[in-house]
């Protein structure tokens, strides 16, 4: 479904109101002391990696506007590449002050002792941002970044093809499935699974009222075999077996984006951020494009997930850094100055991202494409208000998410393939989630 290449409400880790000990037992400690702030003189020099599109010109009006802080920028490939790569900067003792990352990652982040608790520093700026998208950097009430970016859900579709062949925008993932089939007549393909994410597994659980991770007492309860997760895996399977999806790897993104514009798959479910790639990748297909609501399970209200590279971003600040408290700053400043958050939340000049702020809404315009939506423009900016409303709010991310969602992307390569079924990855998930935790130390039911 084309969740990677990177709300009101966003899923936040249960973790970040929970007062208990031992959930993260096998954590360093973390010291919020500013090493070298208090005798810095100088330019001090912020070593930042992120990915977005418009990134650049953000750090670029930051360095204009800052004489004593400036920021060093890194792109790195996408949120996949930058947990390896950070893995091995912490490792090596070189990790940047500033770290552009989705929720998912900010308490597996947390268990590593990887992250500064800035909470000091910028606890009294909360109420600039809506409640989700704060809790998104916090583990156990503790602030570990600043949240940049909300993530509404739809549906984006090819109303061209869609009419040709006269079918509806799926309102149900059973009228999706039916959907697909259709089009398959016709050499099209209604969604795509790249078979290094997973992120389609996990998005559809969230949405059915799954936990993969919860909190029983003192310790970490994992089940990837709930209703939910089942009731995900029936329809990603049926997707599967009946070959409605295309194939398409990111590791050629430009292929993908020209297999859209061409017209060989018919829909996407993603946020406003991934319209930028179709902006920025686009020649043929411009204004043939609209948004319609996440699809629901049959007699289920409308829900959409929150979950993976469909979290809001925040940008997190590393242990090592050495300078803290302006690295806590520079993270509000690019996430609240006006000019700076115009520039992220266009798809032409920057991600396409929805703030993180509290008054998102005003932003939804400047962050759906005209240029691709063409005559369907406003009623799309209903579509994504909308959304706004419907975000999970209940999803966990456990101690061990990295290297969970590392593990699960092997198996899902081979569902893509069909070499096995998704319940099969589901039962290696649960073992080997389970036996993980136990071998860091962490108290774990499953």
């Amino acid at each position: 479904m084309n969740f990677s290449s990177p709300r009101r409400r966003i899923a936040h880790a249960t973790v970040a109101g929970l007062a208990l000990t031992g959930l993260l037992s096998a954590c360093g400690g973390s010291d919020s002391g500013d090493t070298g702030d208090s005798n810095a003189s100088g330019p001090v020099t912020l070593p930042y990696w992120g990915w977005a599109n418009g990134q650049e010109a953000v750090v670029k009006a930051f360095n204009a506007s800052h004489q004593d802080v400036k920021l060093k920028y890194t792109k790195v490939t996408d949120q996949l590449a930058m947990q390896t790569q950070l893995t091995n900067a912490v490792k090596a003792g070189n990790a940047p002050c500033l770290v552009q990352n989705t929720a998912e990652y900010v308490t597996s982040w947390v268990s590593e002792g990887a992250l500064a608790d800035i909470t000091q520093y910028v606890e009294g700026e909360k109420d600039k941002f809506n409640t989700g998208s704060w809790a998104s950097a916090q583990v156990q009430g503790k602030v570990y970044g600043v949240p940049t970016s909300s993530s509404p859900n739809f549906t984006i579709y090819r109303t061209d093809i869609f009419e040709k062949y006269g079918i509806e925008p799926p309102a149900t993932w059973d009228d999706f499935i039916a959907a697909g089939k259709e089009l398959k007549k016709h050499g099209v393909k209604i969604t795509n699974f790249a078979g290094e994410d997973p992120s389609t597994l996990e998005v559809l659980a969230m949405q059915a009222g799954a936990h993969w991770y919860s909190v029983d007492g003192d310790s970490w309860k994992v089940n990837f075999q709930d209703e939910g997760t089942l009731k995900a895996a029936e329809v990603i399977q049926e997707i599967i077996d009946n070959d409605l999806n295309s194939k398409l790897s990111f590791a050629d993104y430009a292929a993908v984006q020209r297999n859209y514009d061409d017209g060989g798959t018919a829909t996407r479910q993603i946020s406003t951020w991934q319209m930028a790639g179709m902006v920025q990748n686009f020649t043929k297909s411009f204004g043939e494009w609209a948004l319609a609501p996440w699809p629901t399970y049959t007699g289920e209200a409308a829900k959409t997930p929150a979950g993976t590279n469909l979290t809001g971003s925040v940008t997190l600040v590393t242990e090592q850094c050495e300078h803290k408290e302006q690295a806590a700053e520079a993270a509000l400043w690019m996430s609240t100055d006006l000019g700076a958050v115009k520039t992220m939340a266009s798809p032409e000049t920057g991600n396409g991202v929805m703030p993180a702020l509290a008054d998102s809404d005003a932003y939804v315009g400047e962050a759906v494409s005209q240029k691709l939506l063409g005559d369907n423009y406003e009623p799309a900016q209903q579509v994504v208000k909308d959304s706004l409303n419907t975000v999970t709010t209940d999803w966990t991310f456990g101690p061990n998410w990295t290297a969970m969602f590392t593990e699960m992307q092997s198996g899902w390569a081979k569902v893509v393939s069909k070499e096995q079924k998704v319940t099969d990855l589901l039962a290696h998930m649960q073992e080997w989630t389970v036996d993980d935790l136990k071998s860091r130390g962490i108290s774990v039911k499953g």
